[in-house]
């Protein structure tokens, strides 16, 4: 196949492809799921890695080369790689490492397909719960059946899941960080913190949780399930830390993710006040 038949191949193809790779790494993570291991930090003690993030990612990328030739590929744990093709992949091999190396089972992995600035393809597969989360021009998908998120419920009985604030935002936030946190926790029926952000984004996407916020995530966290979300009729604000944002929504360091008719003044006044303070206005 040339870069040329890939440029042609139809978003489900691309979708297909993913949902080929990440059930292939799956199997592999399964299997060495609460075995020992090595972890490693990669920025701190909070930011883990492990033999099995760089083997999950050796399987996907010779999948996703051969099923569209030429495509670049963007991995969490091998950078760059790969051709100059109309599609570029941004793939984390294991999204929640920190909970797969403690051995709690909310972890997945993460495929997206951009072609043309835009991501037009992605997956998120949960190899413990053998659920595959999947979107494309065709619609969202868990497993085989059309994903919609459902009507959001209200602040007094919805949940939010986040991860703010980490050890990183409370040193950029200090005690505003703590006081956003306790306003989300007066507001909200309750407030979750999972250590997957491709994972919650998908369980907002199926109406398993009513919104989300991220603040400090890369491309790979966030790409494919934000591209399912939406495709489930739910919305996704992404957080620009800049004042000129540029390229896609996904390349935005933070979000907020809501189901279909979510309404969270609390939610918003956090995200907001996040980017004014990293914005230093």
């Amino acid at each position: 196949m040339t870069c040329v038949e890939t440029r042609a191949l139809a978003t489900s193809a691309l979708r297909g492809v993913a949902e080929h790779a990440a059930r292939e790494a799956g199997i592999y993570l399964r299997g060495v799921f609460r075995e020992e291991m090595t972890v490693e930090r990669k920025r701190d003690r909070h930011d883990l890695v492990t033999m099995h993030d760089r083997a999950s990612e050796e399987i996907i990328v010779p999948l996703l080369s051969d099923g569209a030739p030429g495509s670049r590929i963007v991995g969490e744990e091998g950078g760059v790689r790969g051709g100059n093709g109309p599609v570029t992949w941004y793939i984390d091999p294991i999204d929640g490492t920190s909970n797969f190396a403690q051995g709690i089972a909310f972890f997945c992995v993460a495929i997206a397909a951009e072609r043309d600035g835009e991501i037009v393809a992605g997956v998120v597969y949960d190899p413990i719960a053998d659920r595959m989360f999947s979107a494309s021009d065709d619609g969202a998908f868990l497993d085989d059946a059309p994903l919609h998120t459902g009507q959001a419920l209200g602040p007094d009985a919805a949940t939010v899941i986040t991860g703010y604030p980490t050890a990183r935002d409370l040193q950029a936030d200090g005690a505003a960080a703590l006081e956003a946190f306790g306003s989300l926790v007066n507001a909200f029926s309750s407030v979750r913190r999972t250590g997957s952000g491709a994972l919650t984004i998908a369980h907002v996407a199926a109406g398993w949780a009513d919104s989300a916020l991220g603040s400090s995530v890369n491309p790979w966290d966030v790409a494919a399930s934000m591209l399912i979300l939406r495709r489930a009729g739910g919305d996704y604000r992404p957080l620009w830390y800049d004042e000129a944002p540029s390229g896609g929504d996904h390349l935005a360091p933070g979000f907020v993710a809501t189901r279909a008719g979510g309404s969270y003044p609390a939610l918003d006044a956090v995200a907001d006040g996040i980017v004014t303070r990293r914005r230093g206005v």
